[in-house]
């Protein structure tokens, strides 16, 4: 059985999750609001809860690549100035 649930959800801000989804399940966030969720009861109902669609890591890892190196692309053609104020260029994210 995997460890994780990969998957999409819109993330609605303040609420989206609390401090007890938190306790009943491991939860972390990616770009292109990608969420890797603990393969268990609860982390399953809330990405039900959350209107959320599965994806295969593979998918979730496509999602992330293209943002990621969407702002890559964004930062690359900042002045040296604005690159000074925005502070580092995104760097790669791989999902475990």
């Amino acid at each position: 059985m995997a460890l994780f649930i990969y998957g999409t959800a819109t993330n609605t801000g303040k609420g989206f999750f609390t401090a007890e989804d938190r306790r009943a399940f491991f939860l972390r966030g990616y770009p292109a609001d990608v969420w890797m969720i603990g393969n268990n009861v609860d982390g399953a109902m809330w990405l039900a809860e959350k209107n959320g669609v599965e994806k295969t890591k593979t998918e979730a890892q496509a999602l992330i690549d293209a943002e990621v190196q969407a702002d890559q692309a964004e930062w690359d053609a900042l002045s040296d100035e604005e690159k000074a104020i925005r502070g580092e260029r995104p760097s790669d994210i791989t999902l475990p």
